[in-house]
């Protein structure tokens, strides 16, 4: 896992913001091997973790990169009540927060389908294999019928 994004997560943990790593990050976990230029966590949307999450990496010069003119990262608890997903570029990298993962459903059935990991003395709650496996079949793209095959392939070859 890239140190930069390492970073990230870390400062997420340190913040106690409520995330479960999910998307090719996670995959890599497992053992894939697909690059990604993003993060991608499924994480709580209420307006306390929310506010959590922008006090993290505030220092990071967040900004809005799916929104014209990219505006910086700037939630009030009264905007947060709003929000579903947040797509962000720091400093550190691309940060996608989504409130659900498709095939899934919302952050607490996600957190029931997480394990956790420590990489480098960080403990991380990681989406397990075959959630993983299953929120790909349900989006279904190019890419994540790759990453299937990849994880069912590594399945088979993983003592039970």
């Amino acid at each position: 896992m890239s140190e930069t994004y390492l970073d990230l997560l870390a400062r997420l943990v340190k913040h106690k913001v409520r995330f479960v790593l999910i998307g090719e990050y996670a995959c890599i976990v497992h053992g894939g091997t697909l690059n990604t230029v993003d993060l991608d966590v499924c994480c709580d949307f209420s307006p306390d973790n929310l506010l959590r999450l922008q006090q993290a990496i505030a220092d990071l010069h967040p900004v809005h990169r799916m929104t014209p003119k990219r505006p910086p990262l700037s939630l009030t608890e009264e905007n947060c009540q709003h929000l579903n997903n947040l797509y962000l570029d720091t400093d550190l990298g691309q940060l996608d927060c989504i409130s659900s993962v498709q095939g899934l459903g919302d952050f607490d059935q996600v957190n029931e389908l997480c394990e956790t990991i420590e990489v480098e003395q960080v403990q991380l709650k990681v989406l397990n294999r075959d959630a993983l496996i299953e929120s790909k079949k349900a989006m279904n793209r190019p890419r994540d019928r790759e990453a299937v095959r990849e994880l069912e392939a590594i399945k088979k070859m993983t003592p039970q």
